[in-house]
């Protein structure tokens, strides 16, 4: 996401300049390539976390822990806390602290032909505990959330709970996706009224005794991932690691970062020494991590690079390789496994970057629609931020919940122009503004045909002008 290399830039020239020095680090240029790449998914869950419970900025936020956060309706050019929302589905947002009590979340059924149950930890692997692709959601289901260091309970079966589940660390998010199914109105408000019954409680409560108290909750300052690696990493790193659980015997990765951030003196169970002299220079971190992550970008944004990876990206733990854990945490934190979703960017035919001065037509014949067992849809981003392109249509995406018309052969033609071009359904147009603007479009193919994928070709856009 060209979002996360211009924050980069930005955020780390301007701290470092203002930064005093700091002691120069006796770390290899490899040494330090590794301790970035063992880093950025706790680093990326991190900022991630705290944005969602408490960033005012953040229409999805929850206003604390332990709370959930109900959508009014589907992501608008008003959503700018975080990079490339999809306007295709609903989010239910529920932030666990797991630290003094298990978690119980009680989930309606849905009619919705696409709801998907994620959770991740620190650690930002992945688990979809529950699926419509998994035949789930017909009836309710209960489900506990526990940690390895949940005071007073360890994981022994509670009536009433259908599913328990042990994260990978005491804090933590429940993220459901539901479609609303927008162009059926009984579906949708049905989706609207059940999204609505999801209940969120401690064990404590949904035994029906009163909640524990809650320790404070003392952490860094979180920002962006740029200004982190610049300024305040190693307590970051320090404070994650002490909340997040570690089997090295089992997971190579749990090893290589115990290892990797052992060089630096960040180990489980430590407190932070402010006063010490950090053993990084926190400048050419910073610098490294800016020419690190633009290489990850330009693999994202190169789809015979990216292909190998779409089939890795966010799996629990024990699937994950550390290359694809790297892409993952750098392009977006927090998305669907293949088994899912699945993220085709659109280039062009004459391969330059889309621009807002040109127009462009996105051709797909009735065989070469997206195979999509749910659904699928194209979404428009400004490039730089990642963000909707506002318009007065308030048309962001084609697809079945923001509107698509195929023709009369099965096929569909979409068109990003500053008009609406004669003859095309508005529902087909995604409109811009004419201006010296990069965009880029993606396509989001929800729980997809995992065997067509491997000979499908993603369409291109051509330009019109």
């Amino acid at each position: 996401m060209q979002s996360l290399l211009n924050a980069f830039i930005i955020a780390s020239t301007s701290i470092l300049l203002a930064a005093s020095p700091l002691k120069a680090s006796k770390l290899s240029d490899a040494d330090l390539q590794n301790l970035i790449k063992r880093s950025t998914q706790y680093v990326a869950l991190f900022n991630t976390l705290n944005n969602f419970v408490t960033d005012k900025n953040n229409p999805l936020a929850t206003g604390g822990w332990n709370k959930i956060e109900y959508p009014k309706g589907l992501a608008n050019a008003s959503v700018r806390a975080l990079p490339r929302p999809n306007n295709d589905t609903l989010y239910v947002i529920s932030m666990l602290d797991l630290r003094n009590d298990a978690v119980v979340i009680e989930y309606p059924a849905f009619q919705s032909k696409f709801v998907s149950l994620e959770v991740s930890a620190l650690d930002h692997y992945v688990d979809i505990p529950l699926a419509t692709s998994a035949g789930d959601f017909k009836k309710p289901a209960t489900i506990l959330f526990y940690s390895a260091r949940t005071d007073g309970y360890s994981g022994e079966p509670v009536q009433g709970v259908d599913q328990i589940i042990e994260m990978s660390g005491d804090y933590g998010i429940s993220f459901l996706r539901v479609m609303p199914q927008a162009n059926d109105p009984k579906k949708f408000k049905s989706n609207m009224a059940q999204i609505q019954k999801v209940t969120l409680k401690t064990l404590a409560e949904f035994q029906g005794h009163e909640a524990k108290p809650v320790d404070p909750y003392d952490i860094p300052q979180y920002s962006n991932d740029a200004t982190t690696f610049a300024t305040n990493y190693l307590e970051v790193m320090q404070w994650v690691f002490n909340h997040t659980t570690f089997d090295p015997d089992k997971y190579e990765m749990d090893k290589q970062a115990l290892a990797a951030l052992s060089r630096v003196g960040v180990k489980p169970g430590k407190n932070f020494a402010a006063s010490v002299p950090p053993p990084v220079d926190y400048k050419r971190l910073a610098a490294e991590v800016a020419k690190m992550f633009a290489a990850e970008l330009q693999i994202w944004n190169t789809p015979k690079e990216a292909a190998p990876f779409l089939t890795k990206l966010f799996l629990p733990k024990g699937q994950m390789t550390i290359d694809a854990m790297f892409l993952q945490s750098v392009v977006g934190p927090l998305g669907q496994p293949a088994s899912q979703a699945m993220y085709p960017g659109i280039t062009t035919t004459d391969g330059k970057p889309m621009n807002a001065l040109n127009d462009y037509v996105i051709k797909i014949t009735k065989d070469q629609l997206p195979p999509a067992i749910a659904f699928w849809s194209a979404t428009l981003y400004d490039t730089k931020h990642g963000y909707f392109i506002p318009n007065k249509e308030n048309k962001y995406s084609v697809g079945e919940n923001a509107g698509m018309q195929l023709d009369a052969d099965g096929g569909i033609a979409i068109y990003i122009a500053a008009e609406q071009p004669d003859g095309v359904p508005a529902e087909n147009w995604l409109p811009i503004k004419r201006e010296d603007l990069r965009i880029d479009l993606i396509m989001r193919i929800y729980q997809p045909d995992l065997k067509k994928m491997k000979t499908w070709k993603t369409p291109k856009a051509e330009v019109l002008n």
